[in-house]
């Protein structure tokens, strides 16, 4: 059974930083076979897409909104993902989610709140 647990989030203000994590578990194949992704869902707004990696790590891509602000990236070996957030805006404030995908494949892990706010 395939298992995303996220972690990481919580309150920051303005210009601040956090790394979230999301530790993986339960895949069929090895990890390196899965993208993976960050998402975040705003209470009123769509879920939408933050980050991108592929499976060794030779691609990323990012939302607009944070391009030159998160890093995502991946270790292999430890079947976790990341998202160095810094320069923290309070509009960045949402619910992050991990997701895993492989072709048609794709799994969701439950989320972790960032809250940027003075």
């Amino acid at each position: 059974q395939v298992q995303l647990v996220a972690s990481g989030g919580g309150l920051v203000q303005p210009g601040g930083s956090l790394r979230l994590s999301c530790a993986a578990s339960g895949f069929t194949f090895t990890f390196s076979n899965y993208a993976m992704s960050w998402y975040r869902q705003a209470p009123v707004n769509e879920r939408e897409l933050v980050a991108t990696i592929t499976g060794f790590g030779r691609s990323t891509n990012y939302a607009d909104s944070v391009k030159g602000r998160f890093t995502i990236s991946r270790d292999n070996a430890k079947k976790q993902v990341y998202l160095q957030m810094n320069s923290l805006k309070p509009e960045d404030t949402a619910v992050y989610y991990c997701y895993a995908s492989r072709g048609s494949f794709g799994s969701w892990g439950q989320g972790t709140q960032v809250t940027v706010s003075s």
